[in-house]
């Protein structure tokens, strides 16, 4: 691999933890770009690899967000460890079928996702809670197996809808929903790479470098988000939104 490929591979992962500590979404800028850079190994290897700059990026950007948003840290315990179940299963099913079935489908709802958020001004702005503690905790457990699963199969934007589900589903504003996508994010990474270092599909030379660079962004996207607040992560969440609507649509449907 020249050093070219490299720094420009760096960038974009500067660029995705950027992007994925405001509110998800950062694998739409990391994942096309290594996939189109790095043709010569297996989509799977590529996937796992990333795995490891985007558990970093997400680290340091949670790190950011625990020092100033409260977590209800019982529900997160149980989400993470079903969300690492989860993505450990997508992970496995990933390296068995293709994924591309499923983009048609994702890119219709991502179109209700922007027509909503948009439509709906004070979505997310503030936390409204209307449900009881049992349906809080079987949307919590659907949250966590559902955007897992989904994670470890076939990633880009799992963070966004991590955020959403959050707002939509258990009621948090903008702040506390990317804080707490955050930490189950965390946990779907570490299903992921888990599999693919059982299968050795990492590759080490791509991955630390990467890494280091996307926790550098993710440091800088959580300050930004943290000082802006949730105005500033409503418009952010709409245009990363409205961006993996026409990535999921180019590859449904020009591919």
């Amino acid at each position: 691999m020249d050093s070219l490929t490299l720094i420009l591979l760096c960038c974009f992962a500067f660029s995705a933890g950027f992007v994925d500590a405001i509110v998800g979404g950062g694998g739409l800028i990391q994942t096309p770009a290594s996939l189109v850079m790095l043709p010569q190994f297996p989509v799977a290897t590529v996937i796992g690899s990333l795995k490891i700059p985007s558990f970093t990026g997400t680290a340091f950007a949670t790190v950011q967000y625990l020092r100033k948003v409260s977590v209800n840290w019982t529900m997160a315990a149980v989400m993470c460890v079903l969300a690492f179940i989860a993505a450990f299963a997508g992970s496995e099913v990933l390296t068995m079928i293709s994924n591309r079935y499923m983009k048609p489908v994702i890119f219709v709802v991502l179109i209700g996702v922007a027509i909503y958020t948009y439509t709906k001004k004070n979505f997310g702005l503030h936390t409204q809670k209307d449900h009881s503690s049992r349906r809080e905790w079987l949307y919590a457990i659907l949250i966590s197996l559902i955007i897992g699963f989904y994670d470890g199969f076939i990633g880009p934007g799992a963070g966004s809808f991590l955020v959403l589900a959050f707002i939509s589903l258990l009621g948090f504003d903008f702040l506390h929903a990317s804080a707490n996508a955050k930490l189950i994010n965390l946990a779907t990474n570490m299903g992921s790479i888990t599999l693919f270092l059982l299968k050795g599909s990492i590759l080490w030379q791509i991955a630390v470098p990467m890494a280091i660079c996307n926790g550098i962004g993710g440091i800088t996207g959580a300050r930004l988000a943290i000082t802006r607040g949730n105005r500033f992560i409503r418009v952010f969440f709409l245009l990363v939104i409205t961006a993996t609507l026409l990535r999921f649509g180019y590859d449904a449907f020009f591919r």
